[in-house]
């Protein structure tokens, strides 16, 4: 990223501020069909901040332009042994769309993979950003270690905005050492409230469970439900043996330690694979992990679903017939829903907000966008 670059952006967005011209947002590209619900004239992109300005292996510190690829800060990270310790999703299989996802765009939506668990979402990781505000001036929050502040906590705000506040121009993670080994417990044939109970047992045991997760099936027997454990080498060794032995009872369970066996399987889990080319809208569901089991259940009441439980069972995907409000089944549970991929795409949102959390939000816009021209209509 050139400062060039960075001033490019803030003089374009203080001129559309100046004017109260609407504006629209875009990284990568691999979630376009958001935009289509913005109120837009124009598309302001951050490929163009783009690098890796500063790698300290020996701080686990990476600082990055928005526009840069996570595939280049993984491939950068993984030559010392490195990793993103909140392990993104790639939404292109499940959008249908193409680009390339950038580490701005995983901020901006707080995008957290299963890894979510044991070391928190991204915006957990992430401990300094830049931005350009909706009156086009430049912002920096935070650096290149964890302090306290006062005042806003941009570096906290920014990430899952949805670029309502700001533009993101820059953002630096705390970053962790690559794993030694990786084992996933498979556990075949359980039902939705018996898979989710395993996972819940699973993640209290001492046993640090780095992912837990549950793929449905038409046909029980079909279901698979996986624990995963990643550390050195003897130790994942010795946690997977524990807990298998603690749950025996579950039914037909295997260990899996093939490296690029259990890549693929929690690749599968990330990306939510099951449902890429399914001929159907697909919701977003995040509840309390004992309520997952009453989400499916609220949904095959009114229409033909498929799920996959991640987080164990925290995160619901949901596969319904297009058209299918998932919204109005799940009344009565507390949590919030979003319709990810529809036929009719007005009918895709971002986090719908309770009455208090909207009067925060509109606050917080009215500080860093007074006059409403970033991404408006995103978050309802």
């Amino acid at each position: 990223m050139t400062q060039t670059a960075e001033q490019k952006l803030a003089d374009q967005v203080a001129q559309a501020h100046s004017n109260g011209q609407k504006l629209r947002i875009i990284g990568g590209g691999t979630r376009q069909s958001l935009g289509n619900i913005c109120d837009i004239a124009t598309t302001v992109s951050t490929l163009d901040l783009n690098g890796i300005s500063l790698y300290e292996p020996g701080a686990l510190t990476v600082v990055a332009g928005a526009g840069t690829p996570v595939e280049d800060i993984e491939k950068a990270l993984a030559a010392e042994g490195q990793r993103l310790p909140f392990e993104p999703m790639d939404h292109r299989g499940l959008l249908g769309s193409q680009g390339t996802p950038t580490i701005g765009g995983v901020v901006a939506c707080n995008v957290s993979g299963p890894a979510r668990i044991q070391v928190g979402s991204c915006r957990d990781s992430l401990i300094g950003v830049r931005m350009v505000d909706g009156t086009g001036s430049i912002i920096k929050n935070g650096g290149r270690v964890m302090k306290n502040v006062t005042g806003y906590d941009l570096v906290k705000l920014a990430s899952g905005s949805f670029g309502t506040l700001g533009v993101l121009t820059e953002v630096a993670f705390k970053v962790l050492p690559a794993s030694e080994a990786t084992a996933t417990i498979k556990i075949q044939g359980l039902g939705d409230e018996v898979a989710v109970a395993t996972l819940s047992e699973a993640l209290t045991a001492p046993y640090d469970v780095s992912g837990a997760a549950h793929i449905t099936a038409q046909d029980t027997k079909d279901a698979t439900t996986l624990i995963r454990l990643q550390g050195f080498k003897k130790s994942v060794a010795y946690r997977a043996e524990k807990l298998k032995e603690q749950l025996s009872k579950a039914g037909d369970i295997s260990v899996v330690t093939a490296e690029k066996q259990n890549v693929m399987l929690w690749k599968t889990v990330r990306d939510v694979e099951a449902f890429h080319k399914k001929e159907t809208a697909v919701w977003r569901i995040s509840v309390a992990p004992s309520d997952g089991p009453k989400v499916a259940q609220a949904l095959r009441d009114i229409t033909d679903a498929q799920v996959v439980y991640d987080w164990g069972g925290g995160l619901v995907w949901a596969s319904v017939p297009y058209g299918t409000d998932a919204r109005s089944a799940l009344v009565g549970i507390d949590g919030y829903a979003v319709c990810i991929r529809d036929q009719d795409t007005s009918a895709q949102s971002v986090v719908p907000q309770n009455a208090a959390i909207a009067k925060i939000e509109q606050g917080l816009r009215a500080k860093f966008d007074p006059k409403g021209i970033l991404n408006t209509g995103i978050m309802g």
